[in-house]
């Protein structure tokens, strides 16, 4: 398999930031005459082959010397004119503008584990060397699992970034065994990266100081600060200092202690990125970029968290075991309870898991042990609020122990959970072709594997519990519906073959336990533990059962920081919980999203709203579901501190908001009272500026009111507002809440009626767009001319002297100098903005809007001479502008021309049984009587009222709430209708409806696009029905009827 990367506007947006802060510095790619060192002539030395060419010249006295580096900053970028970039940079971004420049340079973006950070650097590196011919880059890690990891990302998305960019970065990793490497650093025209852990780094620095004062230490440590005759004579760290590298720091806050910060200085840097999910907070210089855990989580780039909590709660009554599983709820039948209880057997006392009804007498069961004696007969079984009760009672809820719970048994009751996780996430993605992984951390090998004293392996006591459970349970699965596959595929992979330890391995061929290197962080530095990681990762996400028959794996915890497989679905830590292992650090190795058999990305694009249905990370913690999201949710609101947490006029105060032509606007004093008084009388915020449920509500119907002020500038508001911090966004999912799992009704999948409305509705088609293009050059035309504006860029230059030092305050605030001369520069004059940058005008936008280059030629041809100058001006901002300019004309064309033709092909009901809909009875579920499921999952209290009185009307045949398999392909994206219905044949006119809820009809304000897809779906119901399908957005189950009857 071959992962397959894609372009998200996220990354270059970020990317741009930092671009950005540099605008007006010239593209150049200068050369020096490189340090040639002191060998006189050409001579053989120890471990080089002169045979190899590229060896021979650098030990060639008559070898070409030229190096390559990066241009300084222009004297014309003052720190003023750098600073006010900045902050502009920062006012687009949403984020509080910097007062001064803290350090040169020094630029910080924040980005959540799992969305990219690694991608969105290396695009950065390609960026920066586009516009300013910069190539020389050395990024700095914490650790060797990190090194590892950010080796492996340049080595899989070199082809993808090569496609992009027509060009290769040349990458290593520093090692003083091959110095040849920095040589080839500075002297290579291409882009050039240095990989370099901190640790090694600073004990090299260390062993030097030593030397040079005289005191004992390893010379082959600190050999990048010596001159060796291997090198010429020369120091390594000379040769990459005269490059001016940019440095690249990943995860800074594991690297940056006092020591750090000195020695790196050393590189001589031109200036220095600094990427994390978690920076401190004394240590965030400039922050240009944020996508923070709220942002990535509200924008679906990670899984959804749940977690399936195990509460040890003992009891006075008795010392007897018992676990309540889950509970288990069917249309049909009462529920049951799937529980766990000590069993005597012939060998001794076991653990038995069975699934009971009430009245089940857990001592007649039990092989009459004592400790059930007195009342463990079950009473009740609650599928409201997943509890058990007993005679005696004991009432104990989903997930709980209690009696007597051992080290062993707390430990079988998690990996057991964490199968049965598997096998149910494996049986919803089975169709969808992704290879689900599960993760066991555990703290000793022995536990999982031992060795007797031939050095034969056999299992330890974790690896014995895994298969045990893992056999129990698959002999008990209940077959479904469509899993047949499923099953033959479970049926070819024995419980022993599924699993696999990751760990070290000593001189023998033994797993052993890791060394820890960072005892606080409880991290390791096993190169060869990483190595086996990195090499099968690929391999792990192959479902052939052939190939690749592991989906559990068991690795040490120190390795944690290794492991970012995206498949990986469930994470279950074997050990005590220690207070130095963060749970967003426990969460973080399976944030990111998964990928398919083809090494696509499973992301909104390609799932739409289901994105965080299929990407859901379960995590399987050893305490109660309270405890650990709690700490979770402590954590993600300490990482995100920085947010506001309440809505005031300051909000948006001097924030840059974009109208839907692309035109900036700074936002007064007098607007942002107007936003914020208007966000006041519709509901949306209360007493103490917190958020309501009511502007959830509407942002989620896409109903949002704005004031008439800024009612152009809509998304840009709703950015701000989205800006707050909001707990809710950020809870995790219980994992034991959904306790209904949607089954298919064989009767009503027969029914003649849903035969006939399926028969209607399940037709694809495809559309047909057949516009005039010479009325939309000439709308696009008047459009340009009267809405693109685009900013100059300005220099401002100062001259000034030092007339005196008053203080040692005076230098370091700058008031020594005094300004004597100011100048102002546009660059459409004396200094032009990157102007070695060649910009193929017609190609960006034939590109960015997908019309003809002759169109764009009419366009470009027709718009008035003053417009088309803004060009010079600001080359990318007057491309990006016209493009959405010519885009808006090209959707309300298209939608205005558009037809619809029938295809041969149909949805198969197929898209009814694959799908796995879970919910909670009485939350977000309920049971129905028509509907095509046993039960309906509901969105919101509109649907349930709306599906409430479908289900208990008697005109009502049948009906379903669509899956999201379901669409219609419209120009601006996919659309799923809400439901489909089918009356009895002569109750209503219409028999056959398919409708979009609303939840208000007379205060909904649809968008454009909302606006454009309903207009493509009726368009298409007419195209496949003959107009024997209505179809349309109603608000209650009156507003239906009201339809079907005219």
């Amino acid at each position: 398999m071959k992962l397959q990367f894609k372009h998200q506007k996220f990354q270059a947006d970020a990317a741009k930031a930092v671009v950005d802060v540099f605008a007006g510095q010239p593209y150049l790619t200068p050369t020096y005459m490189m340090d040639k060192g002191t060998v006189i002539k050409k001579q053989k030395v120890k471990g080089v082959d002169i045979s190899d060419p590229y060896e021979s010249k650098i030990y060639d006295t008559a070898a070409d010397f030229t190096g390559w580096r990066n241009e300084r900053i222009v004297p014309e970028l003052s720190d003023k004119l750098i600073l006010e970039h900045l902050q502009k940079v920062q006012r687009t971004n949403q984020l509080k503008p910097s007062d001064k420049l803290e350090g040169r340079y020094n630029l910080t973006i924040e980005m959540e584990t799992g969305v990219g950070k690694t991608y969105t650097y290396i695009k950065t590196m390609y960026e920066l060397n586009k516009h300013y011919g910069w190539s020389k880059f050395i990024v700095v890690v914490p650790s060797i699992a990190i090194r590892e990891g950010v080796y492996k990302s340049f080595q899989v998305t070199q082809d993808h970034f090569a496609e992009e960019y027509g060009k290769k970065i040349r990458f290593f990793i520093y090692s003083s065994k091959n110095l040849t490497e920095i040589d080839r650093f500075a002297s290579d025209s291409s882009i050039n990266v240095m990989i370099i852990n901190m640790q090694a780094f600073n004990k090299s620095v260390d062993a030097n100081e030593k030397l040079e004062s005289g005191k004992r230490a390893d010379k082959n440590s600190a050999i990048i600060f010596r001159k060796l005759d291997s090198f010429r004579s020369r120091r390594p760290i000379d040769v990459i200092a005269k490059t001016n590298p940019i440095l690249i720091i990943d995860e800074p806050q594991s690297v940056e202690g006092a020591a750090t910060k000195k020695n790196l200085k050393l590189f001589c840097p031109l200036l220095t990125l600094r990427y994390s999910a978690t920076h401190k907070s004394d240590s965030i210089y400039n922050m240009v970029y944020r996508l923070d855990a709220m942002e990535a989580y509200n924008k679906r780039l990670v899984k959804k968290i749940a977690v399936k909590g195990i509460t040890e709660s003992g009891s006075t009554a008795t010392e007897g075991f018992v676990y309540l599983e889950s509970i288990n709820v069917s249309k049909e039948k009462n529920p049951t309870a799937s529980i766990q209880f000590d069993c005597k057997g012939a060998k001794g006392i076991r653990q038995k898991n069975v699934t009971v009804g009430i009245g089940y007498n857990l001592y007649d069961n039990s092989g009459n042990l004592d400790e059930y004696k007195v009342g463990f007969v079950i009473k009740a079984i609650d599928g409201r609020d997943n509890s058990v009760e007993f005679l005696n009672g004991i009432k104990i809820f989903a997930g709980d122990v209690i009696g007597k719970v051992s080290e062993d048994q707390l430990r079988r009751i998690q990996i057991r959970e964490t199968i049965l996780s598997h096998l149910e996430r494996e049986r919803q993605l089975f169709h969808k072709g992704i290879k689900v992984l599960s993760l066991f951390f555990i703290d000793e090998v022995a536990k999982y594997k031992q060795y007797d004293e031939a050095g034969h392996p056999f299992n330890g006591i974790y690896a014995d519990m895994f298969e045990e459970e893992y056999n129990d349970i698959i002999d008990s699965m209940q077959l479904r519906a469509g899993d047949d596959d499923y099953i033959r595929y479970l049926e070819v992979i024995s419980a022993h073959d599924t699993h696999a330890g990751y760990f070290s391995v000593d001189k023998k061929g033994k797993m052993t336990d890791s060394k820890l290197s960072d005892k606080k962080q409880g991290t390791s530095d096993d190169i060869d533990a990483y190595d086996l990681i990195m090499k099968n990762k690929e391999l792990l996400l192959d479902r052939d059962p052939k190939k690749s028959p592991v989906r559990f794996i068991f690795s040490h915890s120190a390795l944690r920081e290794g492991w970012d497989n995206p498949n990986v679905f469930q994470i279950c830590t074997l050990k005590q919980s220690s207070s130095e292992v963060r749970k967003r650090q426990e969460v973080g190795r399976g944030l990111r999203l998964c990928v398919n058999q083809d090494g696509e990305r499973m992301d909104a694009n390609v799932l739409g709203n289901d994105v965080q249905s299929i990407n859901v990370l379960t995590v399987i913690a050893s305490e109660s579901y309270d405890s650990f999201a709690k700490g979770l949710q402590t954590e993600l609101a300490d990482a995100v501190a920085g947010r506001p947490v309440a809505v005031t006029a300051d909000l948006f105060k001097g924030k840059v908001i974009v109208d839907a032509g692309g035109n900036e606007q700074v936002v007064d004093g007098d607007t942002a009272q107007a936003i914020y008084f208007d966000l006041i009388v519709n509901g949306y915020i209360d007493k103490k500026g917190v958020l309501t449920d009511k502007y959830y509500a509407d942002k989620a119907n896409g109903a949002i009111q704005i004031a008439e002020e800024v009612a152009d500038s809509r998304d840009s508001v709703i950015n701000i507002l989205d800006s707050v911090y909001d707990s809710r966004a950020m809870q995790p999912e219980n994992a034991r809440d959904k306790n209904v799992e949607l089954q298919v009704d064989p009767d009503k999948l027969a029914m003649p009626e849903f035969k006939a409305l399926w028969k209607r509705i399940s037709p694809k088609s495809v559309y047909v767009v057949d516009f005039d293009t010479d009325e939309l050059v000439n709308k696009a035309i008047a459009s340009i001319n009267r809405n693109l504006h685009v900013p100059k860029i300005f220099f401002k230059v100062e001259t000034g002297a030092m007339d005196e030092i008053k203080s040692k305050d005076s230098l370091l605030d700058g008031s020594a100098f005094s300004k004597s001369k100011s100048s102002t520069y546009d660059s459409s004059k004396q200094i032009r903005v990157g102007s070695s940058v060649k910009y193929d005008l017609i190609g960006k936008l034939v590109g960015e809007t997908g019309l003809t280059r002759k169109a764009v030629v009419a366009i470009l041809t027709g718009i008035e001479k003053p417009v088309f100058e803004q060009f010079k001006f600001n080359p990318e901002e007057f491309i990006i502008k016209a493009a959405a300019l010519i885009n808006d004309e090209k959707a309300t064309a298209i939608i205005q021309h558009i037809t619809y033709n029938v295809l041969d092909e149909h949805y198969d009901t197929d898209i009814f049984t694959e799908p796995t809909i879970k919910g909670k009875l009485g939350t977000n579920a309920m049971k129905a009587q028509r509907h095509l499921y046993d039960h309906i999952v509901y969105d919101s209290t509109n649907e349930r009222d709306f599906a409430a009185d479908l289900d208990t009307n008697t005109d009502v045949a049948v009906y379903v709430k669509l899956p999201d398999s379901f669409y219609i392909a419209t120009p601006v994206g996919h659309y799923n209708p809400d439901w489909a219905i089918a009356f009895y044949e002569g109750t209503v006119k219409h028999i056959y409806f398919v409708a979009e809820t609303k939840g208000s009809m007379s205060s909904m304000q649809l968008r454009l696009i909302e606006e454009s897809k309903i207009h493509c779906a009726r368009e298409h119901f007419k195209a496949i029905s003959n107009g024997n399908v209505v179809y349309d957005v109603v608000d209650s189950y009156q507003a239906l009827l009201e339809k079907v009857m005219k």
